[in-house]
């Protein structure tokens, strides 16, 4: 065997230790969670407010689905039905997808800067194991409450990619659906956040 053939199996043979040592601890998702943030920073992933931002844009947005009932890390039960009138962050996630784990910081962020009474967070975990996302949660030291589902998902929000966020206005209409991580950490989110009350 020649050298360079035996340097390149010894370069594979690292890499794919190194590989297999990430998935088999878990730690996969935190560092290609890592190396998505580093993606988001770049603005390649934000969400499209531009086009959605004027009034005329927003009436023809269909009315948001309000049925959907909700447990928190409490475990007590939280109707959408009760957040009519305010605009809804919703954001769908899990503890095991690296997208969804690059985005949370920023909406922590957004989360800190943006919260109150005109606007509420639903950060809608589908994790199997709900205690997962609570202890992610509080391991992370987000401020946001996390749910899990306590019936069925509206068709209205079923998506085939997960993270998935969906931002109600205050008239009940859905204003914009962002499948695929995004950077909500920005002054043209939270002011298109601002304008939907």
């Amino acid at each position: 065997m020649n050298k360079k053939t035996k340097n390149n199996l010894i370069e594979f043979g690292i890499t794919g230790t190194i590989i297999l040592t990430l998935f088999l601890t878990g730690l996969h998702t935190e560092v290609f969670g890592f190396v998505q943030r580093g993606i988001l920073k770049t603005g390649l992933m934000d969400p499209d407010v531009e086009s959605k931002s004027t009034a005329a844009e927003l009436s023809k947005n269909p009315k948001a689905d309000f049925n959907l009932s909700l447990i928190n890390s409490k475990g007590e039960r939280v109707e959408m039905e009760e957040l009519r009138g305010k605009v809804i962050f919703f954001n769908i996630w899990a503890t095991w997808c690296p997208p969804c784990v690059a985005e949370m910081p920023g909406i922590n962020n957004m989360y800190n800067d943006m919260k109150g009474d005109d606007i509420a967070f639903i950060m809608l975990s589908v994790d199997n194991d709900f205690q997962k996302a609570i202890d992610f949660n509080k391991r992370k030291g987000y401020d946001f409450e996390v749910y899990k589902l306590a019936g069925s998902l509206p068709p209205m929000y079923a998506s085939q990619a997960i993270p998935t966020t969906y931002i109600i206005d205050s008239k009940g209409n859905l204003a914009l659906t962002h499948e695929g991580m995004g950077d909500y950490d920005s002054k043209e989110f939270k002011a298109f956040l601002t304008s939907l009350k």
